[in-house]
């Protein structure tokens, strides 16, 4: 199932962090994509850029219990991204269920299966009947980051 994502671009700074980064729509080795750009600084108590979307506009759950996980069709520089689901479950902004990924300086296709997820700050278990938002991060280390996008979907194995 592809999805549509409505990306928006969060960064640290909510939480006094320094990091700087920017969220934009460009054509990369000839595939329209949404990039994740910036420097991830630890400063002030920082460490984070990402873009995000919610399922729905109105940000209630998707039930996504038909499929195995989430595949991306990503363009990277080698570095050590986060992809973050939150779900109905969850009722802290720090509560997530998180996976990690290194992609490629090159378009290439990569599964999270939604039982790779790990719960992070929460007792829950992911459940996909609720899903509500989906995140790309760079995170956690100072690093330059740059992620491009070009596709998300559900998928079935």
């Amino acid at each position: 199932m592809e999805l549509e994502p409505q990306w928006e671009y969060v960064a640290d700074g909510v939480m006094g962090g320094l990091s700087q980064g920017a969220m934009q729509q460009a054509i990369v080795q000839g595939r329209e994509a949404s990039i994740l750009k910036g420097d991830v600084s630890l400063d002030n108590n920082g460490g984070f850029i990402q873009i995000a979307f919610d399922l729905r506009l109105d940000g209630t759950g998707f039930d996504a219990s038909d499929y195995d996980g989430i595949e991306l069709t990503i363009f990277c520089n080698n570095e050590l991204y986060d992809i973050r689901l939150r779900s109905d479950q969850l009722s802290k902004p720090w509560q997530s269920f998180r996976a990690e990924f290194t992609a490629l300086p090159e378009w290439h296709t990569i599964k999270m299966p939604f039982d790779g997820f790990q719960s992070h700050k929460t007792d829950a278990v992911f459940d996909p009947t609720s899903l509500r938002r989906i995140g790309i991060l760079a995170i956690g280390r100072e690093f330059h980051a740059e992620v491009a996008v070009a596709s998300v979907r559900l998928y079935r194995d």
